[in-house]
């Protein structure tokens, strides 16, 4: 007795539940793609826009130069861009306040580069919380698909005199693609999610790094009028 045990043909010869169950598991796996190379593109403009801001920050430019270019520039500005922005916004609006108490002024331009900071980390985290849970649910709804099959093509033996190896495969394989398919989304997910989520620590930690210096540029110049 010769059975077709291609991929195609154990999909649609598949009970409902279990091609349900591999019709969803295609679209998260889909879904989880797009949101994969989004990320990568993504992260890297990030990376390349702050590297490329930093280097001109450090460049010796003056700060107001710099400020008044970053805010010609608002649409597109990097993460650290807007940092400094919010930064160096909150201390010339104390100093024109006629604010002179140096901590004053150092705390109002901190307290609006964390805000500032919180902001773009939480942009930065956008969908990982999605291939998180892609990861991690995707194995187990695959399983239940194969557990489902399992059980119809067992109840569907019990009426079979005589059951063979032959009878028997083509019910449990057709169950099996459900936990393969399930596997095939969960995987790039985990993977991805542990990259983006070491790249995301690392641009994190150049943000507070530059929120730290230059707030000590700051503390020397708040003394000056």
């Amino acid at each position: 007795m010769n059975q077709d045990l291609s991929i195609i043909a154990l999909v649609t010869q598949a009970s409902l539940v279990v091609q349900l169950v591999m019709a969803a598991l295609l679209i998260v796996s889909v879904a989880s793609w797009s949101v994969i190379f989004s990320k990568l593109f993504g992260l890297a403009r990030v990376r390349k826009a702050n590297d490329g801001f930093e280097a001109d920050f450090w460049s010796g430019r003056n700060l107001n130069d710099l400020y008044q270019a970053a805010a010609k520039r608002q649409q597109g500005a990097a993460p650290m861009e807007r940092i400094f922005q919010a930064g160096m916004r909150e201390f010339l609006k104390l100093r024109e306040r006629k604010v002179v108490d140096a901590g004053t002024l150092l705390d109002g331009a901190r307290r609006a580069m964390r805000a500032s900071y919180q902001r773009e980390v939480d942009a930065l985290e956008s969908n990982l919380s999605f291939l998180a849970s892609v990861g991690s649910v995707s194995p187990y709804v695959g399983l239940f698909g194969t557990v489902w099959g399992i059980m119809h093509a067992f109840v569907g033996l019990s009426n079979l005199q005589q059951v063979t190896l032959a009878t028997v495969a083509p019910g449990i394989a057709e169950a099996l693609v459900a936990t393969a398919i399930g596997l095939f989304a969960a995987i790039p997910a985990v993977i991805a999610y542990n990259r983006f989520a070491r790249q995301i620590d690392r641009a994190a930690i150049q943000l507070e790094t530059f929120i730290e210096e230059f707030s000590n540029i700051l503390q020397r110049n708040a003394g000056q009028h």
